[in-house]
C-alpha cells in the first residue's frame, strides 16, 4: 500500500513516554500554559514562512495572510489552534512529535531526574513545548499542510497511550492545525473570556494576529424560539505589534515580563532589563532580559545564546551568536535592525561591519545593565553571579576589550568574611604598604583555608580570594591587574612582599646556613622538584611547593586530566622553613650523618607532605604509608618508654615531627 493511502501506527521513543506520563499524571496547577506553548509554536511556524518567502516567494501560493486561530467548539469539546504557518510534511510530522531530538525537551527530563517525579514546577519552567497539551487533553490531533505547491496534508493523532497515527488527511490550506480533545475536568478553556485573558497575557506580544473565534447576536430570527440567533466571526485579541518597537514608556513592568516569558518559556519573571534604541551609524533596537535562573540549555554541547534577530521586525533566526560573546550566552532577548538586508546569512553575519557595530553596542548596554544590578540590588546581583559567573568569567580570559569592566562585576569568597566581595572591596581594605591583590586557586574554600601558602600573607594581615571554579585560573590570569594592582597567586613563587633591608640580610643568612642542607634535599629528591630553597612565606608548616613562573596549580592540572588533556607534572620548587623544628633537627642530623638513609626518608616524606597539600595525588602511596606507619611506630615506643624510665623521651626529629603544627606525621 503505498504512503497516501497508508494509516501508519507509531511507537514514541521511550524518553517520550516518560515525559508524557508525566504530565498527564501531574498536579502541575498552571495548566493553562498550553495556549502559550501552542501560539508560541504556531507564531515561529509563521515566522519561518515569512523568512523563507524573501527568497521563495512562490510559497505563500496565494495566501498571503499569516495568522493564528483560536477556535473553541463547545459542543464537540475540543480547542483548536491553528495557523497558516510553514506546515509540516509526513516525515517532519512523524520526526517532530515523536522523538525527543526533535521535542526539545531532552533538557527537561535530565533535570527532572536529578530533581525528582515530584518536581512538578518543572513543568512550568520548562514549559515541554507541544506535550504540554495533554495537561488539557486527553486527545489532540494535529494537521498539516506543508508550504508548496504539490504539498499532502497528514494528521497525527495520540492519546498520549504510547503510540500514535499518521494518515492522510483533507487541508485545503497550508499550516497547521492542532485540536485538543479537552478533558472533562478542563471544559473552562473552552470560555470564550477564559481564552480572551490568556491570550492577552501570555501572547499579546505575538507579532502575528491571533483571531479568536467568538459568538455574536445575529439579525436573522430563530424560527423555533422567535428569537434573534448567534453567529460565530474571528476577533483580532493580541496587539500584533513588537512589543520593542513601543515607547519604553508605553510598555509596563508586567508588559516586559510577560514578554519574556514568551520568548523564553520561562515560568519565572526576569531578574530585570534593559529597552534601547540607537540611533547613529546604524540603527536598531534592543530589549535584553537576565534570568532569574539558570536555562536548562546552557551547558548543553550547542551552547544556546539567547538573543533572536529581527530585520525590520522580520525574524531571521533564533540564538544569534554573532550578537553575543560565548561569556554572555546567558542573556535572552531581541535585537531588530534597520540596516542589515532581509536575506541576511550566517556567513554575511560573520563578515558584516554592521553586525560587529550592533554587537559592541549589545555587549556595553549588557555589562551596563549587570553594573546597574550590582549597584542599586546587591542581593540580586548575588543570586545573578551564583547562577552566571562562571561563564561571566570566561570573558576575562578571552575578551581584553572588556576586561576592566568584567573585572568590576567579579565576586570571590575571601579570608576576610563569609560570603562574596568584589575587587573593588577587596583593594579599598588592602593594608598598608600591600602591593598586589592575593589570591589562591584550589578545590573548595575548606581545602584553602588552611593552606600553608597563605601564612606569612595570615601574618601580615593581608586579606586573600579563595578561587575555586575551575575557570578562576585562567580569568585571574586574563584579568592580569584591577586598578593597578597585580593579582598574584599565593601558590606562585614571587609573592611580591616587600621587605627592609633587614629582613633581606636576615633571609640571606638564613639560605647561607641551610644551604647544605637544602643542596642534600635536592639531591635525594632529584627532578622531583626543579629547586630546594628557603621559604619567607611559611610561618607554621615545615615545608610547601610553589609554582615556577609559568606553572599551572594542581588542582588546574586534576581538572585536565580528568577531560582526558595530556597534562604532564610541572616541577615544582620546595621551599623549607628554616625556624621550623623539623627542619632544624633535620639540619643537625644531616651535619652528623649526611650518608642517613633516615634523613633521606625524611626528606622524601615531607616532600609527599608538600605535595598533599597542594593536591597533589602521590606516585606511591603505599610507599608513603609505610613510611608514616613506621614513624608512628617509632613515636609510640618512646611514648610508652619515657613513663617507664621516670622521665621524659628524649627529643628527637621523629617526636619533633609528631608534635610541631605541619609536620609529617600531622599530613
Amino acid at each position: 500500500m503505498s504512503v497516501d493511502t497508508q494509516r501508519e501506527t507509531h511507537s514514541f521513543q521511550a524518553e517520550i513516554n516518560q515525559l508524557l506520563n508525566l504530565v498527564i499524571n501531574s498536579l502541575y496547577s498552571h495548566k493553562e500554559i498550553f495556549l502559550r506553548e501552542l501560539v508560541s509554536n504556531a507564531s515561529d511556524a509563521l515566522d519561518k514562512l515569512r523568512f523563507r518567502t524573501i527568497t521563495e516567494p512562490e510559497l505563500l501560493g496565494g495566501e498571503p495572510t499569516l495568522e493564528i486561530r483560536i477556535i473553541p467548539d463547545a459542543e464537540r469539546g475540543t480547542v483548536t489552534i491553528e495557523d497558516t504557518g510553514i506546515g509540516m510534511t509526513h516525515d517532519e510530522l512523524v520526526k517532530n512529535l515523536g522523538t525527543i531530538a526533535h521535542s526539545g525537551s531532552r533538557e527537561f527530563l535530565e533535570q527532572l531526574t536529578q530533581r525528582g517525579q515530584k518536581d512538578v514546577n518543572l513543568i512550568g519552567q520548562f514549559g515541554v513545548g507541544f506535550y504540554s497539551a495533554y495537561l488539557v487533553a486527553d486527545r489532540v490531533e494535529v494537521v498539516s499542510r506543508a508550504a508548496g505547491q504539490d504539498s499532502k496534508a497528514w494528521k497525527w493523532t495520540s492519546e498520549a497511550k504510547g503510540t500514535f497515527v499518521v494518515e492522510p488527511a483533507e487541508h485545503t490550506t497550508r499550516g497547521t492545525a492542532v485540536t485538543l480533545h479537552l478533558k472533562a475536568d478542563q471544559k473552562e478553556f473552552l470560555d470564550e473570556w477564559r481564552l480572551r485573558s490568556l491570550i492577552t497575557q501570555y501572547s499579546d506580544y505575538v507579532g502575528h494576529p491571533i483571531q479568536l473565534q467568538v459568538k455574536k447576536p445575529s439579525d436573522v430570527i430563530d424560527a423555533k424560539t422567535g428569537q434573534k440567533g448567534t453567529t460565530t466571526a474571528f476577533e483580532t485579541v493580541n496587539k500584533a505589534s513588537a512589543l520593542w518597537q513601543r515607547p519604553k514608556s508605553e510598555v509596563t513592568d508586567e508588559q516586559y515580563q510577560e514578554f519574556y516569558k514568551h520568548l523564553t518559556h520561562d515560568f519565572e519573571p526576569p531578574l530585570t532589563w534593559t529597552h534601547f534604541r540607537t540611533d547613529g551609524n546604524q540603527q536598531f533596537t534592543g530589549l535584553l532580559f537576565l534570568p532569574k535562573r539558570r536555562p536548562f540549555d546552557l551547558d548543553g554541547t550547542a551552547k544556546r545564546r539567547g538573543v533572536r534577530l529581527f530585520v525590520k521586525r522580520v525574524f531571521i533566526m533564533d540564538d544569534c551568536e554573532e550578537l553575543l560573546p560565548p561569556w554572555l550566552r546567558f542573556v535572552r532577548g531581541v535585537v531588530d535592525s534597520d540596516d542589515l538586508p532581509l536575506n541576511v546569512s550566517r556567513e554575511l553575519l560573520q563578515d558584516s561591519a554592521v553586525v560587529r557595530s550592533i554587537r559592541k553596542h549589545v555587549v556595553k548596554k549588557t555589562l551596563d545593565l549587570l553594573e546597574k544590578l550590582a549597584k542599586d540590588k546587591p542581593e540580586d546581583y548575588t543570586a545573578l553571579w551564583k547562577n552566571f559567573g562562571s561563564i561571566l568569567k570566561e570573558g576575562l580570559a578571552s575578551d581584553g576589550e572588556n576586561k576592566e569592566k568584567l573585572g568590576g562585576l567579579v565576586r570571590y569568597e575571601s579570608s576576610r568574611e563569609e560570603g562574596l566581595t568584589s575587587l573593588a572591596d577587596y583593594v579599598s581594605r588592602m593594608k598598608e604598604g600591600q602591593q598586589a591583590i592575593y589570591y589562591v586557586f584550589g578545590e573548595s574554600r575548606k581545602a584553602l583555608e588552611g593552606s600553608p601558602h597563605l601564612e606569612a600573607l595570615r601574618k601580615r594581615g593581608y586579606e586573600v580570594l579563595y578561587l575555586t571554579d575551575p575557570v578562576d585560573e585562567w580569568a585571574a590570569q586574563g584579568l592580569h591587574e584591577f586598578h593597578g594592582k597585580p593579582l598574584v597567586s599565593a601558590l606562585q613563587a614571587d609573592l611580591k612582599l616587600q621587605e627592609s633591608a633587614e629582613e633581606k640580610k636576615e633571609k640571606e643568612q638564613r639560605a647561607e646556613g641551610l644551604k647544605s642542607l637544602t643542596d642534600h634535599m635536592k639531591e635525594v629528591l632529584k627532578d622531583a622538584v626543579r629547586e630546594v630553597r628557603v621559604s619567607d612565606r611559611l610561618t607554621d608548616s615545615p615545608v610547601c611547593l610553589v609554582l615556577p613562573e609559568g606553572g599551572s596549580p594542581a588542582f588546574l592540572e586534576r581538572l585536565l586530566r580528568e577531560h582526558g588533556r595530556s597534562m604532564p607534572r610541572a616541577q615544582r620548587i620546595l621551599e623549607v622553613n628554616p625556624a621550623h623544628p623539623v627542619i632544624e633537627h633535620l639540619r643537625k642530623l644531616h651535619e652528623k650523618d649526611s650518608k642517613s638513609e633516615r634523613v633521606a626518608e625524611w626528606i622524601e616524606l615531607l616532600h609527599d607532605q608538600a605535595l598533599l597539600t597542594e593536591g597533589s595525588a602521590l606516585e606511591d602511596p603505599n610507599r608513603f604509608a609505610k613510611r608514616m606507619t613506621a614513624l608512628l611506630t617509632q613515636v609510640a615506643a618512646q611514648a610508652v618508654e619515657a613513663p617507664a624510665n621516670g622521665a621524659p623521651a628524649a627529643s628527637t626529629p621523629a617526636t619533633e615531627a609528631t608534635s610541631t603544627p605541619g609536620s609529617a606525621a600531622q599530613a
